[in-house]
């Protein structure tokens, strides 16, 4: 009962907010007077977000993105975005917002607002799984698929400065058409992409441990506190109301352990 009061109470103070950040005049307004609200997502791999069969948007994020429109009660129109993109395009004001696998770091946050976390997720190493790679330092060297403009090629330049860097603007399919044709000797990427992709492909194996605990956020523009309020509030609701469980499970499996994520509101 106690939780329900609380995922009430959280979805009110959503439509409350909604009203008076929209009459106030902020970018709230500006979507709902649109009736569409522009997002940008990132389809590079499994399960974060991709594309069916039907070549739809699907995925954790989409799903996250598309519950933030029904809230609004707007229509979403998904943009595909990757590394460096996804906040160039916010900053140009071509999106509302971001729902695409975005670490909230220091460096970013000089150019956009990040809301409270929806996820979190860690830097993990993926390798041939006959590579003999058991170990970080094992990858001095080696050829390894990363991110273009990404934590983990920030990571990686920093803790192993002799990898061989192969970059791709799409980890999946790009980068991950590379470890498959056995063209690189390992990757690196979010830790919610790679566990995933190990389940899939028993010629892949991940190394033991994060090398990182990160943060992943909605990235707005700056200097709307009104929206960012707003958005900040549709996370706390999504985290209170079972949502984020649910839709954690289904794309990692039931007995997945979805991580500890805090609501604000």
């Amino acid at each position: 009962m106690h939780r329900l009061l609380k995922s009430t109470l959280a979805a009110a103070a959503v439509c409350l907010t909604l009203v008076s950040a929209a009459s106030a005049g902020s970018k709230l307004q500006e979507i709902l007077d649109a009736g569409t609200i522009r997002i940008g997502v990132s389809l590079g791999g499994e399960p974060i977000g991709f594309r069916d069969a039907q070549n739809n948007p699907v995925g954790y994020d989409v799903d996250v993105a598309t519950m933030l429109a029904e809230k609004l009660g707007v229509k979403p129109e998904f943009t595909d975005v990757s590394g460096d993109a996804r906040v160039s395009m916010l900053v140009a004001n071509q999106l509302d917002l971001v729902v695409a696998n975005t670490s909230a770091t220091l460096a970013r946050a000089k150019a956009v607002s990040f809301s409270i976390p929806y996820n979190r997720a860690g830097l993990r190493i993926i390798v041939q799984a006959d590579a003999g790679i058991t170990t970080l330092e094992g990858l001095a060297g080696k050829k390894v698929v990363v991110g273009r403009g990404t934590t983990g090629e920030t990571f990686l330049k920093r803790a192993v400065p002799t990898a061989e860097l192969v970059y791709t603007d799409n980890f999946s399919p790009d980068g991950v058409l590379l470890l498959k044709q056995k063209r690189v000797d390992a990757g690196i990427e979010d830790s919610s992409m790679l566990d995933y992709l190990a389940t899939k492909e028993p010629s892949l194996t991940t190394l033991p441990g994060l090398y990182s605990n990160d943060p992943i956020g909605i990235a707005i523009a700056q200097g709307d506190p009104d929206f960012q309020r707003w958005v900040d509030m549709f996370v706390s609701d999504y985290i209170q109301s079972g949502a984020y469980e649910a839709n954690y499970k289904k794309w990692w499996g039931e007995k997945a352990n979805p991580p500890t994520l805090t609501p604000l509101w």
